[in-house]
């Protein structure tokens, strides 16, 4: 008989949904059956699939050791070094300042990518110890975009930051220097769509089809030449949009090759440099109006 502790990290959720994370390659039909059959208990209990676990909740698996070996495969962890640096955390989240080069999540174009490196901060300090939770970034940026980027250290943690930035309660800023000059406060509000074939998107003015809506507000702070660096605030959190909103009203990102225009610099002038958090609840109140800062100054090239 195995028995499981049921942490902060894996409490909230279904029963069948914590077993089917826990024997992982085990069939619905199966666990549906051992619980059924009491070969799964919770609390010593007989247990219902529904049932929504708490922490120091008690699950005992009544199977043999080779039964259990059978149906749960035990994934290892990437080795990678680490290029993000850490601006704020606490037991609930880790914000870092992801450099520029650095994917958010995997993909096929790099080795290296943000979430197996977080993965690998938090292992090395003994915090990644999870049955079934593994930290997750919870805002994304472009790969050639640097700055802030907030990881989730439980399940609590990942709902709430994520409801937060669904409802627009947690406020995303940038630093950009784009070309032309701005004088004045600029409020853009269009329409997105998105070219998955290109990895691009377009704006529009009216809605069609598939077009999402996005909102971009952009203040001067100062210019240089015929340059001009923005303080930028999105509503809405499109792949993109910052950088097809400016180049759509001929103020692209400077360094930017996908919007842009041909320059001398390497990587586009874009930096997520604040957040302002807000919308958490319980015993994550105490994030509410929080402010985290890593300005542009602070920005990281990813060395390949």
């Amino acid at each position: 008989m195995k028995e499981i502790l049921i942490t902060k990290n894996e409490e909230g959720q279904r029963l069948d949904r914590f077993l089917k994370k826990y024997l992982n390659k085990a069939n619905q039909s199966f666990i549906y059956k051992m619980l059924r059959k009491k070969n799964i208990k919770l609390n010593n209990l007989k247990a219902e699939p529904e049932e929504v676990l708490k922490k120091d909740d008690l699950v005992q698996l009544y199977l043999s050791d080779e039964t259990i070996d059978k149906f749960r495969e035990k994934k290892s962890l990437i080795e990678t070094d680490i290029h993000f640096v850490p601006v704020y955390e606490d037991d609930n989240i880790l914000v870092v300042n992801k450099p520029i080069g650095l994917s958010s999540q995997p993909d096929e174009t790099s080795d290296v990518n943000l979430v197996d490196e977080i993965k690998m901060y938090l292992d090395a300090k003994e915090e990644n110890i999870s049955f079934t939770f593994k930290p997750a970034v919870c805002n994304r940026l472009d790969k050639n975009t640097s700055g802030l980027v907030i990881a989730a250290k439980n399940y609590d943690a990942l709902k709430q930051t994520n409801k937060a930035i669904r409802e627009r309660a947690i406020k995303k800023y940038y630093k950009a220097k784009v070309h032309g000059i701005i004088k004045q406060d600029i409020e853009l509000k269009d329409y997105l769509i998105k070219d998955e074939s290109r990895n691009m998107v377009r704006i529009v003015k009216e809605q069609e089809e598939n077009a999402k809506l996005v909102i971009t507000n952009a203040h001067p702070l100062k210019t240089e030449g015929n340059f001009t660096w923005l303080e930028i605030e999105i509503e809405t959190g499109r792949a993109h949009q910052i950088r097809a909103h400016l180049s759509s009203i001929g103020h692209p990102i400077v360094g930017d090759k996908k919007y842009g225009r041909k320059d001398d610099e390497k990587h586009q002038l874009l930096h997520a440099y604040k957040l302002v958090l807000d919308g958490y609840e319980g015993e994550l109140e105490y994030l509410n109006k929080m402010e985290i800062i890593s300005d542009v100054d602070e920005r990281k090239t990813l060395k390949q």
